[in-house]
């Protein structure tokens, strides 16, 4: 796993250059075992992203132009009236979005995940996937039942949706939905899905197992 590097999300356009190591290049997001850089994550228990506004980069292994995701999203019609609306920074000019930077579509540019979350619980509120053509970006993703988190993994899309009991507080899901979705030349589809329930007994460290696994040819 690469380094990160610490920067903050913002409306201006970066340009950035990559080290060695990892398959894709973050802003921000929580924890998983994929060969993107991770950090902030605790040991067991849920995906949750860090502190909305921080975030971390790792390498994708050539040049990657950095968008601005809070432009992409404004301007983008499949963007929600409400996410729109609510897409304001929590403090100063640090805006509540983590952003991921991976070749997921078999593109020539490197694709973006853009993930946005609730300031207050750091829950992610919608997930997208933008294509470039080299001129522009396309959504060709977009999922805002919350929450939602969407992640780059060896070159797959991977969506993660934690579950709920009744009246359960944002910190205490039930289990946890994982979507993996593959790119067929026009569309993701979903290859594989794991329901995972979690232990009423507090057990720091220990993961659940999966409940159900179905994959799809």
């Amino acid at each position: 796993m690469s380094a990160g590097t610490t920067v903050l999300v913002g409306t201006v356009l970066f340009a950035a250059g990559c080290s060695a190591g990892g398959t894709g290049l973050r802003d921000g997001g929580p924890a998983r075992t994929d060969p993107v850089a991770r950090s902030n994550q605790p040991s067991g228990g849920t995906t949750k992203p860090p502190a909305p506004g921080h975030s971390t980069a790792a390498s994708t292994g050539g040049q990657v132009k950095r968008v601005d995701p809070v432009a992409l999203l404004k301007a983008d019609p499949k963007v929600s009236a409400e996410i729109k609306r609510d897409l304001k920074p929590c403090t100063g000019k640090e805006y509540p979005i983590d952003v991921s930077y991976g070749k997921i579509t078999g593109g020539a540019v490197v694709d973006v995940v853009v993930n946005v979350l609730s300031c207050s619980d750091a829950l992610g509120r919608g997930s997208y996937v933008y294509r470039s053509d080299g001129s522009k970006y396309e959504n060709v993703f977009a999922d805002e039942q919350k929450p939602v988190y969407a992640e780059i993994d060896r070159g797959d899309l991977v969506v993660s949706k934690p579950v709920y009991g009744h009246d359960a507080a944002p910190s205490d899901p039930s289990g946890e939905d994982v979507i993996t979705y593959r790119w067929n030349g026009e569309r993701f589809a979903e290859q594989d899905r794991v329901h995972s329930e979690y232990s009423n007994v507090y057990n720091p460290g220990m993961q659940p197992a999966p409940a159900v696994s179905q994959k799809n040819d």
